[in-house]
């Protein structure tokens, strides 16, 4: 059988990322690791929807700036966002006019789109490849909930979305964050069917995933610094220990998850944690891949997780189908 964890020949590198935030994202933790912060949510537009186009556009120029990059010089961008059509992405970067993958991950795109702009580098398809990702949290209330003028009560595990955008270019290169190996993900359902606990759906995916990676490569989680899932929250952060543990495995030590970090649970009333594309692509972006950068990290697993669901299908009576997919990135070089 096929495995579904894939090394890279070249060990390609992140040259350069971004990331973009707005003002629940300024007061968090990571506040300081935005590259921008928009205080105003409609990005000096006159829509949400809109505003989280500008959101990526943003994301992409910043990312591009910072490596002394052009548009026409990028071979493949791969993107998408939570909203229908992956609207967020096409309306922000369609006047770069770059060869354009669209994608949809939901929570998981940028892992999702790490690992294909990765492995277009390695196969040689792309000399430079780009991924961006975001979200927003007044379009994917209006989209996936109730308009933000209906004043709906929120669960105590519900997630609250963010309103950020992360923005990354892979190429060949001597230095580092290096992508050492990804893993395909597999969709997974548990029959979790109450979209206000989206933890608990996609923590089954994540604990598939990573499993998936240990088994393939033989590694343990000792070996890595942080295994960082993406928007777990509070509650699929707990419930991804639990079922490692059943298998005897320990990763509460190293453990780390984007919708923890983003936000201040004392300060902030985010519930069970962060959420949205936008939350793990900004936290990679923003923090890890620096501190990779800089050498004060050696090793993640970086699985970002993606509740497969539809507003629609979920009110038929359908459970949430999700998916995390991974990839290994490291200061460095290796030789696998």
């Amino acid at each position: 059988m096929a495995k579904a964890t894939k090394f890279t020949k070249s060990c390609p590198s992140v040259i350069t990322s971004a990331a973009i935030g707005g003002k629940m994202e300024k007061e968090g933790p990571l506040g300081d690791y935005f590259d921008k912060i928009n205080e105003d949510p409609y990005f000096t537009t006159d829509t949400f929807e809109k505003g989280e186009s500008q959101l990526q556009k943003q994301a992409v120029l910043h990312a591009l700036d910072k490596a002394g990059l052009e548009p026409q010089d990028i071979d493949v961008l791969f993107g998408g966002d939570l909203l229908n059509q992956c609207v967020g992405t096409t309306y922000g970067i369609r006047a770069f006019e770059m060869p354009f993958l669209g994608i949809y991950g939901a929570c998981s795109t940028m892992a999702e789109g790490l690992l294909l702009a990765s492995l277009f580098v390695d196969r040689e398809v792309a000399d430079r490849a780009m991924a961006v990702t975001s979200s927003h949290f007044c379009t994917a209330e209006r989209q996936y909930r109730f308009p933000l003028n209906y004043g709906g009560q929120r669960t105590p595990t519900s997630q609250w979305t963010a309103t950020a955008s992360g923005a990354l270019v892979v190429a060949p290169s001597d230095k580092p964050p290096y992508i050492r190996a990804c893993t395909i993900g597999k969709i997974v359902d548990m029959g979790v069917s109450d979209a206000n606990n989206m933890g608990a759906a996609m923590a089954p995916a994540a604990f598939s995933t990573i499993s998936t990676f240990f088994t393939d490569t033989g590694m343990k989680p000792c070996d890595f610094d942080y295994i960082v899932t993406g928007d777990l929250g509070k509650v699929g952060s707990r419930i991804l220990c639990e079922l490692f543990e059943r298998e005897d495995i320990n990763i509460r030590d190293n453990h780390k998850d984007c919708g923890m970090m983003l936000y201040d649970f004392e300060e902030q009333d985010i519930h069970a944690g962060g959420s949205g594309c936008g939350c793990a692509g900004s936290v990679l972006c923003g923090y890890f891949l620096p501190k990779i950068r800089a050498g004060e990290i050696k090793n993640i697993l970086f699985a970002a997780t993606g509740a497969l669901m539809s507003p629609t299908v979920n009110q038929q009576g359908e459970s949430i189908p999700s998916i995390s997919h991974l990839v290994w990135i490291s200061s460095e070089k290796g030789s696998d």
